[in-house]
């Protein structure tokens, strides 16, 4: 997996989890699912990524 890429992954994972975990605190369902919708964006590209890698090999 690229540095750049496993960067993004990360930081897409995390910022969706901060802002999922910041929704449920205030109670607004609309962050909460956005939050959600961005990790998993986060777990996909990451996903994608190793698959990249495991054809490279």
């Amino acid at each position: 997996m690229s540095a750049s890429e496993k960067v993004k992954a990360i930081a897409e994972q995390t910022s969706g989890k901060v802002e999922k975990e910041a929704g449920r605190a205030v109670g607004n369902e609309s962050a909460t699912a956005e939050g959600s919708a961005k990790e998993s964006r986060g777990h996909l590209r990451g996903a994608k990524e190793k698959a990249k890698d495991a054809f490279k090999k």
